[in-house]
């Protein structure tokens, strides 16, 4: 590879594998889901995400290229935590806050990647090339807010063992006095 061409193309072959196996994802991701709101955006996403994966094929139409990919390996690493995670018999509530936050993750690499090629296809003057990558920007972004409103709401039912709440919580009002009679006696002082 020695051309910033050779690169664009590489990228655009790497999108177009992450963006396959996100329409894969995505439909886990809404099965797995105990929320109707949650299941509804993940399948309304995956829908999009076919659209990703046919605009990229027209990228590679528009530059007379083989709309081939090369194996992404930044999703494949958040697929392989999914399973990873799985693996260990989470609840359902944490499984919908532990697919929220992979959301975020694939949502915000997906913003970094897409931002990059049209930079690049800018400076190469492929403008419908730019064109059909700054339509997928746009959802993505749209999917990152909606699941940054998700991380708002879809909260664990139980954050911490019960032993370690009941420690925490009168660690946290044996911290309070402490405070307050710091302060009390510094106010004596002055």
């Amino acid at each position: 590879m020695e051309t910033g061409h050779e690169l664009f193309l590489h990228e655009l072959k790497d999108m177009l594998d992450a963006e396959q196996q996100l329409v894969k994802v995505l439909e886990e991701n809404a099965n797995d889901s105990s929320r109707p709101e949650l299941e509804k955006a993940f399948r309304q996403h995956g829908k999009e995400t076919e659209g990703h994966v046919k605009r990229l094929e027209q990228c590679f139409e528009l530059l007379d290229e083989e709309p081939e990919t090369a194996e992404c390996h930044g999703v494949r690493g958040l697929a392989e935590e999914k399973k990873s995670f799985t693996e260990e018999n989470p609840s359902e509530d944490l499984i919908d806050v532990f697919n929220v936050g992979a959301g975020i993750k694939a949502e915000t690499y997906e913003i970094c990647s897409y931002t990059s090629l049209i930079d690049m296809a800018r400076e190469m003057k492929h403008r419908k090339v730019v064109q059909l990558l700054n339509q997928n920007l746009k959802e993505e972004k749209a999917a990152l807010r909606k699941m940054e409103m998700f991380h708002k709401k879809v909260k664990p039912e139980k954050l911490m063992p019960e032993g370690m709440e009941e420690e925490s919580e009168g660690g946290e009002e044996e911290r309070g006095s402490r405070s307050r009679n710091r302060s009390s006696r510094r106010k004596r002082a002055a």
